[in-house]
């Protein structure tokens, strides 16, 4: 394991834990965060410590099956889940699962968000679907969230919160923030007894493809 690379990324999740707080799709220590470290490591946030304030060296390494490879800490309850996902989805490099208000809100209705405003279909193809409920930490949870993704960058956990990948930890939270305001506009939509219009499903397809193709690499400063 490179060290410079296993530094970075503890650094670099305790600062995203910093912005989840900020942004308010986190509190206190509930909802995780993990990115690649390798091809055969990843980091992940330690089960029941406060994100505000967390050290790099409180973060925890785990291997492609989810054993402790390094840490002081036990890792997060949800462990499971990222190394379902992180299996299912080989491109991602970075997981959040959070418990913002909006997302929480349709997961507790159990329902997914629906595709209404462009930005959520372009960053995830589609509706967001709504797992299956099962307890916190179990592998039935990551079974059922894996299922929900659908070759969507999210999925809403019933009951629960969402979780969001992406290919670096600013594309997951930038996935975390789209889902929080798509679910809230679904939300205020519903309030004011207004019909709500998904876009079409070949409308959504192509928006997606062009932000894939083109508008996430120049986000990157790759095209």
């Amino acid at each position: 394991m490179d060290i410079l690379m296993k530094q970075e990324a503890c650094a670099a999740i305790v600062d995203m834990g910093h912005r989840l707080l900020d942004k308010h799709l986190v509190a206190g220590s509930w909802g995780n965060i993990s990115c690649r470290v390798d091809e055969n490591t990843l980091a992940i946030t330690p089960s029941g410590r406060g994100y505000e304030n967390q050290k790099p060296e409180d973060i925890v390494l785990l291997d492609n099956q989810g054993n402790v490879v390094e840490g002081k800490h036990i890792p997060s309850s949800e462990s499971k889940l990222h190394v379902a996902i992180y299996d299912a989805y080989p491109e991602a490099k970075a997981i959040i699962h959070t418990h913002s208000i909006y997302a929480s809100a349709l997961a507790a209705m159990r329902e997914d968000v629906p595709a209404i405003i462009e930005d959520i279909v372009q960053i995830c193809g589609g509706k967001v679907y709504c797992a299956e409920y099962a307890l916190p930490g179990t592998q039935e949870l990551a079974d059922n969230a894996v299922k929900a993704l659908r070759g969507r960058k999210a999925a809403l956990l019933a009951n629960h919160g969402a979780v969001c990948w992406g290919k670096s930890l600013a594309d997951a939270l930038i996935v975390c923030e789209i889902l929080e305001k798509a679910a809230q506009i679904s939300l205020i939509c519903r309030g004011a007894g207004g019909k709500v219009y998904e876009l079409d499903a070949v409308d959504a397809e192509a928006m997606h493809s062009f932000y894939e193709q083109h508008y996430s690499k120049r986000q990157m400063g790759e095209e």
